[in-house]
Formats: structure tokens, C-alpha cells, sequence
């Protein structure tokens, strides 16, 4: 009976009970634990990680434009739209770009045309020119002789003439013999008369043999003038390489005249493409300024796509944090907006601090200086950004808390 009354705390001299020592021996443990506890994930977090608040989501942004002018015929997206890539955006009216694709078409015809035109003249060009030039050739060969053979039928034809001469001279010194003699009826008048008609018939031969070769020296002539003609066809016709050559490179100009045709119509078909304006890739449709029959030129920015593709974030830590800190460490994200941690790897450590890359650097070169730490960029990529975001919830701009392990 007398083990089963339990007992009665003591109580202080202020009458309030006193914790067993025992119990308050294990507060105090477990206190000096919890704070040893904190002290260590302190150390290890300020030891083995660098982390910061300053940092946020980054991406690409798209500024879709037009590649050539035109008058928009559709608008097929609304503003904060998501589209896929090949997504059509704006389309132009293709109308004036398909007829410029119909003319390249038929200059290319008539270039290929010209080339082949050319190409076939080639050969015929090199039958010609060989052929006259062995006529030419032979021309000049036939001619040299005619003209050898004129000069002989001079020769002869002077030689006649001084046989006529002679005959003349003896025909007419015989008439004037006769005459005094047929006075005196020394001969008879048929003797004298046979004389007058032998030097009539000497003079007569005689101005036949100057006939004849006058006629020769004519036809010397003319051999000659042939022979001269004839050498000028043989020079033309051994410019026979040149000729084949000149044709070769007309014909190369054709050929090069169809390129340069097919690039015009390659050109045209490309214009043609440019009047459907797709998403280059998948994202976010935000600052659309284009409209149904819009006029736009060349460069004017139409919308801007916000990738969602090939995110990074942009984390900007303490120079004193950077120590340690290296390409291809490993990185947790713990992003506010999706309540998630993702995973990452330092890339690239920034070449500047953001104080140097602002628009205004601080001017540091006076008395009053005072040392501020600075802040660099350090640019960190998902590792798996498809299997931890397969919807795509994340967004350029948004504020970001990485934790880097430096260790």
C-alpha cells in the first residue's frame, strides 16, 4: 500500500514545482543536438553549395518578320497563342509571286533553248572551218599555178609578137624593093601584088600577136588579183581554231546564261515560299502587331515568338561565391511559380561583371571609392528539360533560386 501513493514533486521556495534534473538534462541535449544540427547544415550548405536569389529563366526570343513585301491575305494566330513548329503565322497574296515564277520558267526555256542551239553549232562549226580551209588550200594551190601558167602564156605571146614583127619588117622591106621594080617592069604586077598582100598580112599578124599578148598580160592579171583573193579565204580559214574556240565559249556563255536563268526562277519559288510565314520553331505568339490586309515590307517585325524550347537560367552570384564554382557542376532549381526543384549543370561563368556590361559602368577612378561586391552572370542549362517540364510551364523571366554544388 504504502508503494502505490505516488510522491509529490518538491516544491522551491516560491512553492512552484521543480523539473526533475534528469528531464532537464535532456532538453538541454536535445537543444545543444538541434542546434549542432543546424550548425552543421549551415556549414555544410555554406561549404559544399553556393546558391542565390538572384536569378531567372531565359530563352530565346523570336522576332518574326517578312522576307519580302506584300499585301496579308490571312492572319492565323492570336495573341499568347501556342503554336508548333511549321505552325502557319501570316500568309501574303502569293499572286504576283507565282507570275514572277512563270516568267523565270520561260526564260530558262529560252536559255536552255539558246544552249543547246550553241552546243550543236560547236561541231558544225568545227566541220566548216576544216573544210574551208582545205579549199582555201587547194584554192591557192590551183591559183599559184594559173598564174604560173599566165606568165608562160606571156612569154609565148611575146615571143609571137617579136616573130610578127620580123615578118613584118621582111614583108614590108620586100614591098619597098618591089615597087621601084614593077615600075620598070622588072617583075611582074602578080609579084608585086603577092608582096602588098604578104606585108598586109605581116602587119595583120602583127597587131594579132600585140593583141594576144596584151590579152596575156590581162590574164596575168587577173591570176594574180585570183591568187591574192585566194591567200586572204586561206588566211580566214586557218583562223579555224579560233573560230571553234569563239563558238565553245558562246556556247559556255549559254550554259552559263541557264544558270543563271534557273537561279532567277530558284529565287522566284523562294519569294513565293516567303508569302507563308511559319513558326520557325514551338512557343508562345505575344506582341502580334499584324493585320488582314496589311501592307508589309521587307525586315518589319510582325510578332514575337517566345521559344519554349532550349531554356537556360541566367543566375548572377557574388564574386566571393565564385571560388570554388566550375564548368559542369551539378545544379538543383527550385523555381516559385511551378513549386518544383529541376536539375541543371554550370555551363558558363559570365567574361564580366553585370556592373561593366550596364549601359552606364561606374567611373571608379576617384578618392571616394568604396568596394560593393559585384555580381556575375553564370549561365546553368537543364539537363533534362523535356522529362521534368513536358509541359512546357516554364517561361522566360521567371525568378529562379539554383543551389550549385561546388563540391
Amino acid at each position: 500500500m504504502a508503494d502505490s501513493i505516488p510522491t509529490q514533486p518538491e516544491l522551491d521556495e516560491a512553492g512552484e514545482a521543480t523539473q526533475p534534473p534528469s528531464r532537464r538534462r535532456g532538453i538541454v541535449i536535445l537543444v545543444v543536438v538541434i542546434l549542432a544540427l543546424a550548425a552543421a547544415g549551415i556549414w555544410w550548405r555554406s561549404t559544399y553549395s553556393e546558391d542565390t536569389d538572384d536569378a531567372q529563366v531565359d530563352g530565346h526570343l523570336i522576332q518574326i518578320s517578312a522576307r519580302i513585301s506584300g499585301h496579308v491575305a490571312k492572319v492565323f494566330v492570336e495573341e499568347n497563342q501556342v503554336v508548333k513548329k511549321g505552325d502557319p503565322i501570316v500568309e501574303l497574296d502569293p499572286k504576283d509571286y507565282e507570275v514572277a515564277v512563270e516568267n523565270a520558267e520561260a526564260a530558262l526555256a529560252s536559255a536552255e533553248a539558246n544552249a543547246a542551239a550553241a552546243k550543236v553549232a560547236v561541231p558544225i562549226t568545227t566541220v566548216n572551218t576544216g573544210s574551208n580551209l582545205q579549199a582555201a588550200t587547194a584554192d591557192v594551190s590551183g591559183l599559184r599555178a594559173g598564174v604560173q601558167q599566165a606568165e608562160q602564156q606571156l612569154v609565148a605571146a611575146r615571143a609571137r609578137v617579136a616573130q610578127a614583127e620580123a615578118n613584118n619588117t621582111k614583108a614590108q622591106s620586100d614591098l619597098a624593093r618591089y615597087k621601084p621594080l614593077v615600075a620598070k617592069d622588072v617583075i611582074s604586077k602578080q609579084q608585086f601584088d603577092a608582096a602588098v598582100a604578104a606585108a598586109d598580112a605581116a602587119q595583120a599578124a602583127l597587131a594579132d600577136a600585140r593583141a594576144g599578148a596584151q590579152a596575156a598580160q590581162e590574164g596575168v592579171r587577173v591570176a594574180r588579183e585570183r591568187q591574192t583573193q585566194a591567200m586572204a579565204m586561206l588566211k580566214y580559214a586557218q583562223t579555224a581554231p579560233q573560230q571553234v574556240a569563239a563558238q565553245n565559249a558562246r556556247a559556255k556563255q549559254a550554259e552559263a546564261q541557264v544558270e543563271q536563268a534557273q537561279a532567277q526562277l530558284d529565287q522566284a519559288k523562294l519569294n513565293l515560299s516567303y508569302t507563308r510565314i511559319v513558326a520557325p520553331c514551338a512557343g508562345i505568339i505575344t506582341r502580334k502587331s499584324v493585320e488582314i490586309n496589311q501592307n508589309i515590307s521587307p525586315g518589319q517585325n510582325l510578332t514575337t515568338l517566345v521559344s519554349l524550347e532550349g531554356l537556360w537560367v541566367t543566375a548572377n552570384f557574388k564574386e566571393t561565391q565564385l571560388r570554388h564554382m566550375r564548368a559542369g557542376q551539378t545544379v538543383e532549381i527550385s523555381v516559385d511559380s511551378t513549386g518544383r526543384t529541376y536539375h541543371g549543370r554550370v555551363t558558363q561563368i559570365g567574361g564580366a561583371t553585370g556592373s561593366v556590361l550596364s549601359l552606364f559602368p561606374p567611373e571608379n577612378a576617384t578618392g571616394n571609392y568604396v568596394k560593393v561586391v559585384q555580381r556575375v552572370p553564370v549561365r546553368i542549362d537543364f539537363t533534362d528539360l523535356a522529362k521534368e517540364d513536358p509541359h512546357h510551364e516554364l517561361r522566360p523571366g521567371l525568378s529562379v533560386e539554383p543551389k550549385v554544388w561546388v563540391k
